[in-house]
């Protein structure tokens, strides 16, 4: 059988080692009072992300746009170029100035009340510090 210096790339081996599921992993926690979302969002930047809350539904997004200028043939392509999103249900009392959001080395970190009782809001922005 002769040598193929591309076979590593076609090993099913490394098929899945970046996929979706790799990406917006999230941890949360309750501490006095507050939930605290660590989330990873490695290889994004601040701009990329976006936190909406809409009908007490919280939804994290990030949008990645790799650019497809390469030349030559692609012998395999694993990074995604797309859109990413998880949401949580928080509770349509919690309102965006509720929630409070911090950006740094690739981890988003979101924290909004347990508990709160107040009028229902439509879909809001938050901002991300």
């Amino acid at each position: 059988m002769r040598y193929n210096p591309y076979q590593l790339f076609e090993n099913d081996l490394f098929e899945n080692t970046y996929s979706r599921s790799d990406v917006l992993k999230t941890d949360i926690h309750e501490k006095d009072g507050y939930y605290i979302l660590n989330i990873e969002v490695p290889g994004f930047k601040k701009e990329d992300i976006r936190i909406e809350l809409k009908e007490g539904t919280l939804k994290i997004s990030a949008s990645r746009n790799i650019e497809k200028n390469l030349e030559g043939k692609i012998i395999r392509q694993e990074r995604f170029s797309g859109t990413y999103s998880r949401s949580f249900y928080v509770g349509e009392a919690i309102i965006p100035q509720d929630i409070k959001a911090s950006f740094d080395n690739g981890e988003l970190i979101i924290t909004l009340p347990t508990e709160k009782q107040k009028e229902k809001q439509g879909r809001q922005l938050i901002n991300i510090e």
